[in-house]
């Protein structure tokens, strides 16, 4: 009874703490994070139902069987299995297992691919590099690299090509996606798109040393016309990104906004192997341009 007594004293003081978390995953700003944060709930649901349940039956037992006075001479009865209660309690976990399994591969094989509904938009594709500790976006259309801070259209696919230039890290945007790794060797894809203007905060997601709690970014949706806008400005005002200078920003540190005409890509291209070892053919021609842009 005390140890119930004190895991009800442990919850009544992690509630506040909960309560004041930002649950930013629940409270998604596009397509992509929508259907996660769909899955996320639901998935809260079925282990809130079971876990109501078993402390349910728990109490039940506890009092139903709990000890009573009965004479001396008072033997129990003789009861043996019953192949219908076992026969429950082992389908019901099967169940409940195999219906979360569609969901998630249902989920994951939307989530990979361009959102329903823009599947006749092309992507704006933007590739983003990791290093320790700061995050780098280059923009082969528009000509444009910035750091620690991407700025995307509404209502337009984007498509982050994700790799890294030091330990592997995990490129996250709460409001808007799951995360997921940037590496060395690969390029990773991850679909993304905003419906919602508004400035969301990304971050690595993955321990890569001593800068990592420091290693975030400002994601800002705005209308396609401010988009082409800021890109006009960009142009007009940002010093040229050369060869040293994206050197210079390897070195580890942490570093505020920077913004630059032209990408590193030219010099200094992503990756060849990416993760899905066939793209169509427009996907190849598209990435091959950008890389000798």
């Amino acid at each position: 009874m005390k140890k119930i007594w004190v895991l009800l004293g442990l919850a009544a003081i992690m509630l506040p703490t909960l309560s004041g978390c930002q649950l930013k995953v629940l409270d998604p700003k596009g397509p992509v994070a929508e259907t996660q944060a769909g899955v996320i709930k639901l998935s809260m649901i079925v282990m809130a139902f079971i876990v109501l349940t078993v402390v349910g039956l728990y109490l039940f037992m506890l009092y139903k069987y709990r000890a009573s006075k009965v004479g001396a001479d008072y033997k129990p009865p003789h009861i043996e299995g019953s192949r219908v209660l076992e026969t429950i309690w082992i389908t019901i976990p099967i169940l409940i297992v195999i219906f979360l399994s569609i969901v998630t591969v249902k989920s994951t094989s939307e989530v990979e691919a361009t959102p329903k509904g823009y599947e006749d938009q092309d992507p704006l594709i933007i590739y983003a590099a990791s290093s320790n500790w700061k995050w780098h976006f280059s923009y082969p259309e528009q000509n444009i690299e910035t750091v620690n801070y991407v700025n995307i259209p509404t209502n337009r696919p984007i498509e982050f090509k994700l790799y890294s230039y030091g330990p592997i890290t995990s490129f996250w945007i709460p409001q808007l996606g799951g995360q997921k790794y940037a590496m060395s060797d690969m390029v990773n894809t991850l679909h993304l798109l905003a419906d919602t203007p508004g400035s969301y905060l990304g971050r690595n997601s993955n321990f890569n040393g001593a800068g990592f709690a420091e290693m975030e970014f400002e994601t800002q949706a705005m209308s396609q016309k401010d988009f082409d806008k800021w890109v006009k400005d960009v142009h007009h005002t940002a010093e040229k990104l050369t060869e040293p200078t994206f050197n210079e920003l390897l070195k580890d540190g942490h570093l505020g906004r920077k913004t630059y005409t032209g990408t590193h890509l030219t010099f200094r291209p992503a990756p060849e192997m990416h993760h899905m070892k066939k793209m169509d053919g427009h996907q190849k021609a598209t990435e091959g341009q950008h890389h000798h842009e």
